[in-house]
Parts: structure tokens; C-alpha cells; sequence
């Protein structure tokens, strides 16, 4: 449980960094207040669906599993009016599970050159 604390205080830490910068002087304070309320994506969905990615293309029980259950909890921390969709959440938990489900079966990707 101390490393999924970790790893959720680094993104909380990582969600707050400034992408726009130092403000630069030429925009305005409209600019600035229209910059700041376009919808952004939850950086743990981002997170989520990239490992989830890992765990389909390399299909092993453990990795599927954390993968899952990381997509699944951090889910809840999507927020509708600050972020854009949940889709990468959903996208995250249906390639852990395809990964998953590969495990199981045996299946493995077949690599034609």
C-alpha cells in the first residue's frame, strides 16, 4: 500500500505543474481565464491506459491484475466539470482485462514479418 501511495502523491504532484509556463506578458487576463477552463485529462486515466496498454501487448497475470485494480480505483478521481471524458479509464480497464483474459487462455501476439 506505501507504493500506490507513492505513486498517487507523484501524480497529484504531477497534475499541478504549470503547462502553460511562466504566463508569458503578452496574453491577456481573458486568454489566461479561457486557457485555464478548456477541459484537461485526468492524468491518472492517462497513466492507467498506458500501462494497461503494457499489460495487453506483454500478457502476465500479476501486471494485468495491478493494472485493473489501479484503472478501477483511480477511476473515482475523474472530476466531469474540470476534465474532458472518462474514457481513458474505461479504455485502461478493457485492455487489463483483454490482457487478462489472454493469460488465461494461453493466447499470446503473433508477430508476422
Amino acid at each position: 500500500m506505501k507504493i500506490f501511495k507513492k505513486t498517487i502523491d507523484f501524480l497529484n504532484r504531477w497534475k499541478n505543474i504549470d503547462i502553460w509556463g511562466d504566463r508569458n506578458e503578452d496574453l491577456s487576463e481573458d486568454d489566461i481565464k479561457y486557457m485555464d477552463s478548456i477541459p484537461s485529462q485526468n492524468p491518472y486515466g492517462v497513466v492507467g491506459m498506458i500501462i494497461s496498454g503494457f499489460a495487453f501487448v506483454f500478457p502476465q497475470y500479476p501486471f494485468s491484475i495491478i493494472t485493473l485494480i489501479f484503472c478501477i480505483v483511480t477511476f473515482f478521481t475523474f472530476d466531469k466539470e474540470k476534465e474532458d471524458n472518462p474514457w481513458t479509464f474505461i479504455m485502461g480497464i478493457i485492455l487489463s482485462l483483454l490482457g487478462l483474459l489472454m493469460f488465461i487462455t494461453g493466447e499470446v501476439h503473433q508477430l508476422i514479418i
